[in-house]
């Protein structure tokens, strides 16, 4: 790495790189820290455009002055960076040696372009009691002061337990916006999961940036319309809608080339077992970071306050039933939610849900 570019990017992100590594998850004396990467492999160097790849590149740039600060700053630590081949897609798993290495240490970072979230690799280490931050496709500037990794944490938890527990007790759940949205789901009682960023006990693990109530809603349950908005996805340019039926996602219109992108990807006509799983609609959750800007950029727009996001694909390791090679996000701002008899959201705004109160 060029010591210019290596410079600027560490006196930009140092402070932010501290506080992640002192408040959020802890880093002790003696202690290991993984940061890990992956790296474009030899056919997306080939077919991958220039901008996709300038992206993962500098990505593995800023994993690794996030482990050189760690070094220099945490001195009573052990720090490791490792890269290893990208595999293309969200919770796809990333290798036999990575998936050891992560377990053999105390805290592992991820900052990766393709989530280690839901993967074997990530539950075999948490179960070993590591703690994990992942952050598929982190940016330089979520460092910054004032981004989402400058929030306060102790208050995106508090109300992000609240919430989580209010949905808990919850059971259906209607998304609308003008926009064109209209998602009907059962949450089925399944267990409402608070992503707070606070990842300090052994075994713990989320997203940084985070801030977000989630759970894995029945399958077969979801049906109706889901419009994803022009900027609101990476590169899209044009409306996309994403039509649910029995829990599956059965058609795609419109968004250019992000729409006919993702039409190879899920295959809708496909019957397929790797494309059926692909479909299922996997997650519902809601935002709770008030410093979380950023509309296309998944990681951060799906923590934006009072927006709402649904998952295609794995939800095997939020409780639900689908183990799939894929974990997809999609954003939907500005959603009025009703839960139950309760109004949730109202473009937007968070209300009250079951007496707890959300502000």
């Amino acid at each position: 790495m060029d010591s210019t570019i290596a410079m600027v990017m560490s006196s930009k992100i140092r402070l932010g790189v501290r506080g992640i590594l002192r408040l959020n998850v802890g880093l002790r004396s003696g202690e290991t820290l993984l940061v890990i990467a992956d790296t474009p492999t030899a056919q997306e160097w080939r077919s991958q455009g220039p901008e996709k790849l300038r992206d993962m590149v500098q990505r593995n740039l800023l994993a690794r002055t996030i482990a050189d600060i760690a070094r220099t700053d945490f001195p009573e630590s052990r720090v490791t960076f490792k890269t290893y081949p990208s595999v293309g897609r969200h919770s796809a798993e990333p290798g036999r040696d990575i998936g050891e290495q992560m377990k053999e240490s105390d805290v592992v970072l991820a900052a990766t372009t393709y989530s280690v979230s839901y993967t074997d690799a990530r539950v075999s280490a948490t179960k070993a009691g590591a703690r994990i931050a992942s952050m598929p496709t982190v940016l330089e500037e979520m460092f910054h002061p004032r981004g989402p990794l400058d929030a306060d944490y102790k208050k995106i938890a508090s109300e992000t337990l609240a919430l989580a527990k209010a949905l808990t007790e919850a059971s259906r759940v209607r998304i609308q916006t003008r926009a064109g949205t209209d998602l009907k789901l059962n949450l089925g009682g399944r267990q409402v999961q608070a992503d707070t960023g606070l990842l300090t006990e052994p075994g713990s693990w989320g997203n940084l940036p985070a801030g977000e109530a989630y759970t894995a809603p029945l399958e077969g349950t979801a049906e109706g319309i889901l419009v994803v908005e022009r900027g609101w996805f990476p590169g899209l340019k044009n409306k996309m809608k994403l039509i649910f039926g029995a829990g599956q996602l059965i058609e795609i219109f419109g968004g250019g080339q992000v729409g006919d992108e993702l039409k190879e990807l899920f295959k809708p006509l496909e019957d397929r077992e790797p494309y059926v799983l692909r479909r299922n609609l996997a997650e519902f959750g809601i935002g709770t970071n008030p410093n979380a800007r950023r509309r296309d950029n998944i990681l951060e727009a799906e923590k934006i306050r009072g927006t709402v996001h649904i998952a295609v694909g794995n939800n095997y390791h939020m409780g639900g039933r689908v183990k799939a090679d894929l974990h997809q996000d999609f954003i939907i701002p500005f959603p009025t939610v009703e839960v139950d008899s309760d109004m949730l959201m109202a473009q937007g705004k968070l209300r009250t849900i079951h007496r707890v109160r959300l502000r």
